[in-house]
């Protein structure tokens, strides 16, 4: 009964390690956030891509814990206005960081 007792909960603490190695902090994104931010940038990408008075090529997309940076060069605030409300009109943004800038 000892060695059965001793083997479970071995077995139980590398549970436990495993599922705080997939944990997120306030600096570090866990697996399953990770996942999400990457879907939501795939779809904020695809958005600006779609858009044709947008030149996608020059607007990068990144995405921590829901919130969008939106960041590179465009030629008019309403490039800036358009993009920034197509990142928020995806599923599963949180908020937009507009860090885009006029050329």
């Amino acid at each position: 009964m000892n060695s059965t007792k001793r083997i479970a909960m071995t077995a139980a603490a590398f549970l436990m390690a495993a599922l705080m190695g997939c944990a997120g902090t306030t600096t570090r994104e866990g697996t399953g956030e990770y996942v999400d931010d990457s879907v939501i940038t795939t779809k904020v990408k695809a958005a600006i891509f779609n858009e044709p008075t947008l030149k996608s090529s020059e607007i990068n997309v990144e995405t921590f814990k829901g919130t969008v940076q939106l960041s590179g060069f465009v030629s008019t605030r309403a490039e800036i206005d358009r993009a920034a409300a197509l990142a928020r009109a995806v599923e599963g943004v949180a908020t937009v960081r507009n860090d885009m800038r006029l050329k």
